[in-house]
């Protein structure tokens, strides 16, 4: 037997606890343990009943992310699970912490389930672009139906034990004192109950078949594009159509397609690299500073999101406004968020009440002399941007952090507003605030590294998940997303419309193309930096300038109900404007150009070209740490679809070789745009790929 799996008694009832810190993962060394244990356990006569729990903060939470990506050692979990509920001698599982999937699927195969109060429990497999492999497709139906065990496993979000113990998913909740209580309850056991025999959720087979199409009909709109959650509905089908023994080898199929597809070694690369982006240099030679309270400059759109996000987390925010009446409206704009939370029922007044009781409003900066850090979130504009950290550095106390939430623009320069520009640091949150999770941390010159540390602090307290970046012009993301902009230009200049490129990027599996994304955010947003830019703008870049020509006719998206789509009646989906293409017209004919066709799959070519070529330039100037962060700042900030793995992982699995090759073929056409970054030629060169040099 396993050290990690030890096996007691109490009584006439035998104990199996897993002890395998932090979260008792399913590894080889615990499934055989826990083999052994059971086995053990049902063949000593004195042993009347078994009782499986976690020691530490959890039950098993599901697979050893280690053996992720290896092959699978004996005994597989589905024995395992079979040797349980084949027991003779009852057996219960004892669960509190998170029961996550194989860990979920182990209490599904026990005899009975009981649970301490704030236990919940899930099969979050899809967010790897997995299904549950070990009889969860097949037992859960049978418990619950097919409405409730879709929802468990397409959204992949754990359920509270109340909800689960409601469903027929646990039997017993009790408030303190689990192993006693289990015990208590297994001695009183007399007979074995197996899921694989329950019928209750598969005998009103009209609502059933009804939660199948409605589940399909979801799928294909909001998860369009992956395997994983059409393989869950297949599976839950067939369990209504198939005995248990039929239906779970159909299950153990279908997890191992998943598990060999690029879906999966995508969406697993994704997961790992969003662990590894909060693992930085900084943060390994400093503490992080105090964070016990928060200070926010401006309550407009990004203020708020930002304040709602630290309430949330339970920080204290004082936030600033220049006048009564634009503290007024920085208020409402908080409050408004959780009204519609109130109104769709997620909370009570009482829970409102008591998160705005950690807000304070204020026009006067003098009111953050106390807090631990200050976040400014006021007009992109520079000298805006520097009057505020001058007003701040007159009151902030000597400890505290200074945090600019700034989309482009050079923190060094607005630092330089202070006499400490080692305590500053750039926060871009990425809207809304309170909902997106990339934060990207800007890393300016001669900041000291503690700074560099509370901010990755601050984003593990608001839950976000962050990327440190240099100080370049638009970060990471911006700086890259400017890029394959451009190329998106220069296509719709040459032949495609914004409606086929869009599309085209749609396919690929983002939630919206490029010019909806643009309409959504603002089209004056993007004229205004340019027209910024433009004194220094490289003369020899090709400039495509349909865009201004759209903003010159007041046309700035949805919020004005018109963009590069048409938005009648403050419609959020646009439809195609017949202007808007008689604009690009009149561009092309000024300069000469006659149109072509582009395919989707060039429009898809020329636009991740355009994406990497920029992105190995990030990574050559350290912009970004490692590619991964690339791939972090791309599937949570830009849309990129998850189980694609983000750009970089993409590119590896696209080759590298193939790209280059796309990007030289390019350089004809426009040898300032297209010039092959250098990283990329030597990569190639040395035979390695992005996943080399995380």
């Amino acid at each position: 037997m396993s050290d990690l799996v030890t096996l007691s008694k109490s009584g006439t009832v035998a104990i199996v606890e897993i002890n395998n810190p932090p979260v008792n993962a399913l590894g080889q060394a615990v499934r055989k343990g826990l083999l052994d244990a059971v086995k053990q356990a049902e063949a000593d006569p004195e042993v009347t009943a078994i009782v499986i729990i976690g020691a530490g903060r959890t039950f098993p939470a599901g697979a050893d992310i280690k053996e992720f990506g290896r092959p699978m050692e004996d005994p597989h979990l589905p024995d395992v699970i079979d040797q349980i509920e084949n027991c003779a001698k009852p057996v219960v599982a004892a669960l509190h912490g998170t029961a996550l999937g194989g860990g979920f699927e182990i209490a599904l195969g026990s005899h009975y389930r009981i649970a301490l109060s704030d236990t919940r429990v899930g099969l979050p497999e899809i967010h790897l672009g997995l299904i549950p492999g070990a009889g969860g497709t097949q037992r859960v139906p049978r418990l619950c139906g097919a409405e409730m065990a879709l929802g468990i496993m397409l959204k992949g979000t754990p359920i509270s034990a109340q909800a689960a113990n409601a469903a027929g998913l646990i039997d017993c909740i009790v408030e303190s004192d689990l192993l006693d209580a289990a015990l208590t309850y297994a001695s009183q056991l007399t007979q074995v109950r197996r899921t694989r025999d329950e019928t209750r959720g598969l005998t009103d087979e009209p609502a059933y078949r009804a939660a199948l199409a409605a589940a399909e009909n979801m799928a294909n709109k909001r998860m369009r594009g992956q395997i994983a959650p059409l393989q869950i509905i297949a599976c839950v089908k067939a369990t209504l159509e198939q005995t248990f023994d039929e239906g779970r080898l159909y299950e153990r199929d279908c997890f191992f397609d998943c598990l060999a597809s690029e879906q999966s070694k995508g969406m697993i690369h994704a997961f790992f690299a969003e662990r590894a982006s909060a693992k930085v240099p900084e943060a390994g030679r400093a503490q992080p500073r105090p964070l016990n309270n928060l200070g926010v400059v401006g309550g407009g759109t990004m203020g708020a999101g930002i304040t709602v996000a630290a309430l949330n987390s339970g920080l204290p925010v004082t936030m600033i406004e220049r006048d009564d009446d634009s503290l007024k409206r920085g208020r409402a704009n908080v409050e408004k968020v959780y009204d519609r939370l109130l109104a769709k029922g997620r909370i009570t007044h009482d829970h409102k009440a008591s998160v705005m009781a950690l807000y304070t409003g204020s026009t006067d900066y003098a009111d953050l002399c106390d807090a631990d850090m200050v976040i400014e979130a006021v007009f992109e504009r520079l000298d805006v941007k520097r009057e505020v950290f001058t007003q701040l550095d007159k009151v902030m106390k000597p400890s505290a952090v200074f945090a600019s939430n700034t989309s482009y623009i050079d923190i060094d320069h607005i630092s330089s507003a202070t006499g400490r520009p080692n305590q500053v640091l750039g926060l871009h949150f990425f809207s809304p605030a309170n909902i997106m999770k990339l934060l990207e941390i800007v890393v300016p010159k001669g900041v000291a590294d503690d700074v560099v540390a509370t901010g990755f602090a601050l984003a593990k307290r608001l839950g976000k998940v962050p990327v440190r970046s240099g100080n370049s012009a638009g970060f990471i993301g911006n700086r890259i997303l400017g890029k394959y902009g451009m190329c998106a230009a220069h296509m719709m200049e040459d032949g495609a419309t914004p409606y086929e490129i869009d599309a085209a990027i749609y396919a690929f599996g983002y939630p919206m193309g490029i010019h909806a994304m643009y309409d959504l955010a603002g089209l004056d947003i993007g004229w205004d930096n340019r027209k910024s830019a433009a004194p220094t703008r490289n003369p020899a870049e090709r400039d495509v300038q349909i865009s201004d020509r759209i903003c010159e006719h007041g046309w700035f998206g949805q919020k004005t109900g018109r963009g590069f789509y048409l938005y009648p009646q403050g419609a959020r989906i646009g439809t195609p404007d017949p202007k808007v293409l008689a604009i690009i017209e009149a561009e092309r004919a000024l300069k000469g150009i006659t149109p072509r066709s582009f395919s989707y799959e060039e429009i898809m070519e020329r636009y991740m070209a355009a994406m990497v070529n920029e992105a190995c330039e990030v990574l050559r100037e350290a912009v970004a740490l490692k590619p991964s962060d690339i791939d972090v700042t791309f599937v949570q900030g830009y849309g990129f679809p998850r189980f694609r793995g983000g750009p970089m992982k993409y590119a590896d699995g696209y080759g590298l070789g193939k790209m280059l090759d796309n990007i030289r073929a390019y350089e004809t056409e426009d040898p300032v745009f297209w010039k092959p970054s250098p990283l990329l030629v030597d990569l190639i060169a040395a035979g390695h790929t992005f996943e080399d040099l995380n």
